[in-house]
């Protein structure tokens, strides 16, 4: 049995028996929320509560504020990492402002079978997030379409964090071939549920095509609601001009988009780096003031996993030998951007 496998199976026993002992401070079953204070100032006493002016994200301020960090892995894979020492490293030494914790629904294990379980791991990473002062992406990481459970999980945490600033709800991480009409439908009733109990927290729509289908949305966007922005996805060994234009079309007809997950490699997430298209994606985003967060941070065997291999301490702290080309790139990328 490999190390990262056997500390998932031990976090999710310790996770098991916290949560039905109800001896967890911020189980989301107890109901009970208490306080979680910062332990240094970062990027939200900078930035302060987001919302969205035009195409831009803007800070309290109402100065735009580019987001720049990365996502965990699955986390029916890799919530091994999905812990208070992990978040505190990657914004102390990497430099994250945002972090994105890739609530798995369908997969085996996932959030479909043991909700408490993923509730969990999510609540470990926000609360971490909230305290080392820096954003957090609540990514609900479905292909599919489940509303009964996406509206429950989104309730339970608007009701938990809705007060933070900290926090961005993802509401659909990549819909693949469902129609846009049935992807808009769906949202407009998983936004009117969080806004219900959260009226100010950044949302984030997904599009068909596994995020990509952004021009067809900025025909037909969602009204009614504000500080929605739109996902965007792209994996820079596999996507090129064509789809940065599609990109640019949505911004000239005003719809907002925010970069969820990226990378280097192909689509498929692995496949050797295209660093010039990386660079350019790059130049991209800034130039844009998009904000930005890179895929993944897990130990599988593929190219877009940051960690080297399975037998790396997942509470970290890693050094470059811990990590693999892309979590190289990604680290540096973050630390030359956050001087």
């Amino acid at each position: 049995m490999r190390i990262s496998k056997l500390l998932f199976i031990v976090l999710v026993a310790g996770i098991h028996i916290s949560l039905h002992a109800g001896c967890s401070h911020n189980s989301a079953k107890s109901g009970h929320v208490a306080e979680i204070h910062i332990s240094h100032a970062g990027p939200v006493s900078k930035h302060g509560q987001l919302k969205v002016q035009g195409v831009h994200l803007v800070d309290k301020n109402d100065q735009p504020v580019v987001l720049r960090g990365v996502s965990f892995g699955w986390s029916t894979a890799h919530g091994q990492f999905y812990n208070e020492q992990a978040v505190g490293f990657l914004v102390s030494d990497w430099k994250c402002a945002v972090v994105r914790p890739a609530i798995g629904v369908e997969p085996k294990r996932g959030y479909i079978d043991n909700p408490e379980l993923h509730t969990q791991l999510a609540i470990n990473v926000i609360d971490a997030a909230i305290k080392n002062d820096v954003y957090v992406v609540i990514d609900w990481h479905s292909h599919n379409i489940r509303l009964p459970e996406a509206v429950e999980f989104f309730k339970k945490m608007a009701t938990q964090y809705g007060k933070y600033p900290n926090i961005i709800y993802e509401i659909f991480n990549e819909p693949v071939y469902q129609s846009w009409e049935e992807v808009k439908q769906y949202s407009e009733t998983v936004i009117q549920a969080i806004r219900e109990i959260d009226e100010n927290n950044i949302i984030l729509i997904g599009s068909p095509h596994w995020d990509q289908d952004v021009h067809i949305a900025a025909d037909s966007p969602i009204t009614g609601y504000t500080n929605l922005m739109y996902t965007f996805h792209f994996y820079a060994a596999t996507h090129k001009e064509e789809l940065r234009k599609r990109a640019d079309y949505a911004l000239s007809k005003g719809l907002p988009l925010f970069v969820s997950e990226c990378g280097g490699m192909e689509a498929s997430g692995d496949g050797p780096l295209d660093m010039d298209s990386w660079n350019s994606w790059l130049d991209w985003m800034e130039e844009n003031k998009l904000s930005w967060v890179c895929y993944s941070f897990s130990s599988k065997n593929e190219t877009c996993s940051m960690i080297k291999d399975d037998f790396v301490n997942p509470k970290g702290p890693w050094s470059d030998s811990d990590l693999k080309e892309w979590g190289r790139v990604v680290r540096e990328a973050l630390r030359e951007k956050h001087k």
